[in-house]
């Protein structure tokens, strides 16, 4: 259970109970539940309506329930928590470690890891994954509040060791799609989805070199579809061409995020280090 208090400033002064949580970021489904829950919403202590109005100084509270079943706890795991509140958790997931559990993945996920962090009765809601292979930062809303605001809004910051010299900077904007039957394997295909990577040289050595890519889209193995179709697959990737002789997993780790906090609205950075194996090639 989260609770939030506003305290009402002259700019909302008059303002219906709804339309300042809407807002605030509140969705028109948790607005609902809110509305159904016991003292979901109250105004200076009391019961309140969403068509009632308030007033300078008054103190608006909502009342967020925790309904879900996390997954059972991994003790004793070496994830390092990068960021931590009543609202947000932010793990570092080492490399080989799936975010959600799956049928061949029970209880060495990093849902297990966030299960130790969490009440028994929240949901897990990874606002983002990163594929198994991948490591790096994860951010885990606590309510759905948080989930809602926090959707599509992180700003990340990726860092890969591919092949080759890579060029100082670039885009790649190529659309993405499935490769055939595959529902795993993509491919740049006409067909495919918009996707758009902007990338960095950091340093080379003449035959890998350690770049930094910002996406301005989403889409599946992005990174490593399109750094592979222009001749630099990330090392260790197999899926896209990647040498394995150095790393035993596609070389791509989520160093830093950005975001506004749900609640407090404050500009937030997470930053983290590079991995054993990926410092082992830089």
């Amino acid at each position: 259970m989260r609770e939030i208090e506003f305290k009402i400033t002259d700019k909302d002064h008059g303002r219906q109970i709804r339309d300042f949580l809407r807002d605030f970021g509140v969705s028109s489904a948790l607005l609902t539940k809110l509305k159904q829950s016991e003292n979901g919403i109250t105004l200076n202590g009391e019961f309140a309506r969403t068509i009632e109005k308030v007033y300078t100084g008054d103190t608006l509270k909502i009342v967020i329930a925790s309904k879900g079943k996390m997954p059972k706890k991994l003790e004793n795991n070496n994830v390092s928590v990068a960021y931590n509140d009543e609202d947000i958790i932010v793990l570092n997931k080492p490399p080989l470690m799936p975010v959600h559990e799956s049928r061949n993945h029970q209880g060495d996920t990093l849902a297990n890891v966030a299960a130790c962090y969490m009440d028994d009765d929240n949901a897990f809601r990874a606002v983002y994954r990163l594929d198994r292979d991948t490591s790096g930062l994860v951010l885990i809303a606590k309510n759905e509040l948080a989930a809602c605001k926090l959707a599509g809004k992180i700003e990340k910051d990726y860092y890969a060791v591919c092949q080759g010299a890579v060029e100082e900077n670039g885009t790649v904007n190529l659309p993405i799609a499935r490769e055939g039957d595959s529902i795993i394997k993509r491919t740049v295909s006409e067909k495919g989805e918009r996707a758009v990577t902007h990338w960095k040289a950091v340093k080379s050595n003449g035959k890998n070199t350690l770049v930094k890519f910002k996406l301005e889209t989403g889409r599946t193995h992005q990174i490593r579809v399109h750094m592979s179709h222009i001749g630099h697959a990330l090392l260790g990737d197999t899926l896209y061409g990647g040498d394995t002789a150095q790393i035993n997993r596609q070389a791509l780790h989520c160093k830093t995020i950005r975001f506004i906090h749900p609640v407090t609205e404050k500009n937030i950075t997470v930053d983290c280090d590079f991995p054993q194996d990926f410092k082992g090639l830089i």
